[in-house]
């Protein structure tokens, strides 16, 4: 067993193919080589000419002929033709490898409050940038997903529909609207859902999914934030729930004529709702009063909502000894040639 680890030998070819030998153990036949080249040094070393001669100055300026660089032809052709034999005992095999992968993606719609009130720094350096930062790391961890992404305030409107390019998604991961005047203020948890559920409802992946993000309580749109969590689960769409934001107060950021000046405001975090939303609609809520956590929400929404893979995975093995076999027969029938005519012996 121990030889057969040791001279387990494989190459790749082709990008494609691997080379392997079945009986590689075979190899050790090549030693046989080591005492055979010995013995050719020592023999022609020692050898006596043919024809002698008295003396021999008269033919030391003499050109050579072409025959005495093909003296030692047969010996290289015989060592090669010995090696290839080996090899073919050993059994060249070619592996043709590959996998048939089945991919079965989830459909994720991330809800993302965008209100001014985002832009408080109980979390690093704001709150809407902390959600951007690990949004982006949850998106470049699902390849095979299709995720869009919806945005709210006061109003709300998907920024970007459902894809699986997420270069795309990254780029128009732009949630400064509400903050630059864009879009009206305030949070309209309802709206943001109603929204997500139409990019949702028609999709045919056996898992769909919602994850709302906000800072506040509801106080804007014409869909109240259960009514929306009932439509997601007559959809078979579970919403997972975030609160972002400290307990307490938080420092805000408050423009004037000075520069920025920072305030405490109050956090007001309607959990209640959010808990219920949940509940409703098949998911879970979660609570973020820092960095760390709300890396840690996603994390754990990750690993909850996994996708399906199924690898299977084919092998062919071909051998190939047939070019190893012609390269030793081309080396014993060029043997014979030159043994026969040019280096051919007096008699």
């Amino acid at each position: 067993m121990w030889v057969q680890k040791f001279l387990t030998v494989s190459f790749k070819y082709n990008n494609q193919r691997t080379m392997t030998f079945a009986n590689s153990e075979y190899f050790f036949l090549l030693l046989l080589l080591i005492p055979y080249i010995v013995w050719y040094v020592l023999k022609n070393g020692s050898s006596s000419a043919t024809l002698q001669f008295s003396d021999t100055r008269a033919y030391a300026y003499a050109p050579k002929s072409f025959r005495n660089y093909l003296l030692h032809i047969p010996f290289l052709l015989r060592i090669a033709a010995f090696t290839m034999l080996v090899t073919i005992l050993a059994r060249p095999q070619s592996t043709n490898s590959f996998q048939n992968t089945e991919v079965e993606g989830i459909d994720i719609m991330l809800v993302m409050d965008v209100s001014t009130s985002m832009l408080a720094e109980d979390l690093k350096p704001n709150r809407l940038e902390a959600a951007k930062q690990v949004a982006t790391s949850f998106i470049n961890g699902r390849p095979n997903d299709n995720i869009g992404l919806t945005i709210f305030a006061g109003e709300s409107f998907t920024q970007c529909p459902l894809t699986t390019d997420h270069a795309v998604l990254l780029n128009l991961f732009n949630l400064d609207m509400a903050v630059n005047g864009l879009i009206e203020d305030g949070t309209a948890i309802g709206m943001g859902i109603a929204n997500a559920i139409s990019r949702l409802k028609d999709s045919k992946a056996k898992s769909k999914v919602i994850i709302l993000l906000t800072d506040g309580s509801n106080n804007r749109g014409e869909i109240s934030p259960l009514t929306a969590a009932e439509m997601a689960k007559s959809f078979g769409i579970r919403v997972y729930t975030i609160g972002l934001g400290t307990n307490g107060t938080a420092p805000y950021p408050y423009p004037t004529i000075a520069g920025i000046q920072y305030i405490n405001v109050p956090v007001e975090i309607d959990e209640e709702v959010l808990i219920q939303i949940a509940g409703i609609a098949n998911g879970q809520y979660y609570r973020a009063t820092n960095n760390s956590k709300l890396k840690e929400v996603y994390e754990e929404i990750d690993k909850l909502e996994k996708t399906r893979l199924n690898v299977k995975e084919f092998s062919k093995k071909q051998e190939e000894y047939k070019i190893f076999a012609l390269i030793a027969l081309i080396c014993i029938l060029l043997e014979i040639l030159l043994r026969n005519t040019l280096l051919k012996r007096i008699p």
